[in-house]
């Protein structure tokens, strides 16, 4: 039985990840441990920060939604007899990811690409380029869908 760790970000190309994880489970008889990672927020300091508690119920209210995608996926799953897990985990993307794939000795990745393009990728960074290089395990990637060309 081969272990998938799905990280979603619920993303336009969360669904064809969801799809990619449900044949590749049924294909290897594997188990699917689904993953959101909320990212810590960015904090300014000065006039204009937020209160503490202002920021503390975004990111519960935040996760409690994420559950609430999560459960929806995991019923998919299960509706297609698959062995099926979720959780939320608050920190940097990569890190976490790495993290559960090490803790759940994952077999592979199975993640989404958003395909921002190279300049987005060097400014701000891609998830999917920082687990690649650092994971220990098989990564598989799904494309963003081609968007159509404008004649």
């Amino acid at each position: 039985m081969k272990t998938f760790l799905v990280p979603v970000d619920f993303s336009a190309v969360s669904e064809a990840v969801i799809d990619t994880a449900v044949s590749m489970a049924r294909a290897f008889e594997g188990k699917v441990l689904l993953l959101h990672v909320v990212q810590p927020p960015v904090v300014v300091t000065g006039e204009y920060a937020l209160p503490v508690e202002v920021m503390q119920e975004a990111m519960t209210a935040g996760e409690n939604s994420a559950k609430e995608k999560l459960a929806v996926y995991d019923g998919m799953f299960r509706t297609a007899g698959i062995d099926c897990q979720f959780s939320v985990r608050h920190g940097p993307p990569v890190q976490i990811i790495l993290e559960e794939a090490a803790r759940t000795k994952a077999d592979y990745i199975l993640m989404g690409s958003h395909g921002h393009g190279k300049l987005y990728d060097f400014l701000v960074g891609s998830t999917a380029s920082g687990v690649i290089k650092r994971a220990k395990c098989g990564i598989i990637i799904v494309p963003p869908e081609e968007k159509p060309a404008h004649s």
